[in-house]
């Protein structure tokens, strides 16, 4: 059962587009819908179905759970840092 609290959909959406070098518009283009879609997704203002969030997930060659997550996404340095500390780097 899940509560209201988790409700919003987090994304990696605007990270994965921007390291792919994909407009929105070529996105949309690629997934079947219109550029202002991807606009809503990567602000968190429009949940895609499951069939768009796994048209997106497999352009980027990724899971739906890299792509898409009902808890926020640690931020990107911390998730790059910590295996460097579990390693004993700097």
């Amino acid at each position: 059962m899940m509560d209201n609290e988790t409700s919003t959909l987090h994304n990696r959406l605007a990270l994965f587009r921007a390291e792919a070098g994909l407009s929105r518009k070529e996105l949309a283009e690629q997934v079947g819908v219109n550029p202002q879609t991807i606009g809503f997704l990567e602000r968190g203002q429009y949940g895609p179905s499951l069939e768009l969030g796994l048209k997106l997930a497999r352009v980027f060659g990724v899971s739906v759970e890299t792509l898409f997550s009902l808890d926020p996404f640690a931020p990107l340095a911390a998730s790059l840092a910590a295996p460097r500390l579990v390693e004993g780097g700097r």
